[in-house]
């Protein structure tokens, strides 16, 4: 059974940087896609970024689009999330997410099914 785990979150002041890992454990030689979340009370999760796992190309939320970055390290089964020039607007629970779908990635977060416990990121001076 796939196990996912997010660390790293934290507090940091607007214009800040802070590195999100999620490593991955049990069998993922059937995830087709890695994906980072957030989500805030009330509100629906939200795609930050999804990195399919035939190819290699990670897709971006426009929002954190030229602010963030993520990256797979697959000896060391971990996801990383590099996330600069933080805003308020970041604040939010960051979940890191695997999907079987072929199709994930132009998907939402209903199409993954084993999700971390997330992480808090608060943004604010």
């Amino acid at each position: 059974q796939l196990q996912l785990a997010e660390s790293g979150g934290g507090l940091v002041q607007p214009g800040g940087s802070l590195t999100l890992s999620c490593t991955i454990s049990g069998v993922a030689s059937d995830v087709h896609a890695i994906g980072w979340f957030r989500q805030v009370p009330g509100k629906e999760r939200l795609a930050v970024s999804c990195t399919a796992s035939d190819d290699g190309v990670t897709y971006y939320a426009d929002p954190v689009k030229g602010r963030f970055s993520s990256s797979r390290d697959t000896a060391k089964n971990t996801m990383t999330l590099q996330m600069n020039s933080l805003r308020p607007d970041d604040t939010a629970v960051y979940y890191c997410g695997a999907s079987y779908s072929y199709f994930a990635c132009a998907g939402t977060a209903s199409t993954f099914t084993s999700w971390g416990r997330g992480t808090q990121v608060t943004v604010s001076s």
